[in-house]
């Protein structure tokens, strides 16, 4: 009887030793998992904004090409409060490619106000290959009847928007590239634009007034 009871308890101990095992290889299996996925995450999240800078600065040396490529659709605008006449550095300048065109000669000064329909965002990176959207008054597809406007002066902008307003005409829609020096710089704006960011905007214009007169009233529905 004694043997018979040893035997069975060898064979017991044996089985609680088998499902320890297997219950330590399983958390060890969903440890090394969950660690996978942690790593992976900060991996996706810090190549995300690596070399932030020295990609921002190629990717604005590039649109060069588009410029050469196609001069009759993009232009290449000094900022207004630079000599025009003269060269400046590759900075000194935003791009904008022209999507659509408007209608009369005039264009708003920098202390006039602006009805504009926008969209911003950051350069592709891995997370958002579009670019990550930080702000815009549309919802769904860019165009004058989804998007809300928004109004305030010339003026109240980035040197890079503002440059590009004074180039437009009542319905121009354009998408514009900013370089960081005419935009926010190296020291971002929030959580949203990190530093030396090439922000590029979709931007249309509705309407703008002289200091002193009021806009028409707006309805997208006419438009």
């Amino acid at each position: 009887m004694k043997s018979e009871y040893s035997a069975t308890a060898l064979t017991n101990t044996k089985n609680r030793l088998r499902r320890i095992g297997m219950l330590a290889g399983t958390a060890l299996l969903m440890l090394q998992t969950s660690c996978f996925i942690a790593c992976s995450e900060e991996e996706t999240e810090a190549s995300e904004w690596d070399n932030w800078k020295a990609r921002n600065e190629a990717y604005f040396v590039s649109l060069q090409d588009s410029l050469h490529q196609n001069p009759t659709q993009w232009k290449r605008i000094k900022n207004f409060s630079l000599n025009p006449d003269t060269e400046g550095s590759p900075t000194d300048y935003i791009y904008a490619k022209i999507i659509a065109e408007g209608t009369g000669d005039e264009c708003p000064a920098y202390t006039d106000s602006v009805r504009i329909i926008y969209e911003g965002r950051l350069i592709p990176s891995a997370t958002y290959p579009q670019g990550y959207v930080f702000d815009s008054t549309v919802k769904g597809t860019f165009s004058a009847a989804t998007g809300s406007t928004f109004s305030t002066t010339v003026s109240s902008f980035v040197d890079g928007f503002s440059t590009a307003l004074q180039y437009m005409h009542h319905g121009d829609y354009w998408r514009i590239y900013i370089p960081s020096e005419l935009g926010y710089g190296d020291g971002g704006n929030g959580s949203s634009i990190p530093g030396n960011s090439v922000i590029i905007f979709d931007l249309m214009l509705i309407d703008f007034s002289h200091a002193g007169q009021a806009m028409a009233p707006w309805n997208s529905r006419q438009r």
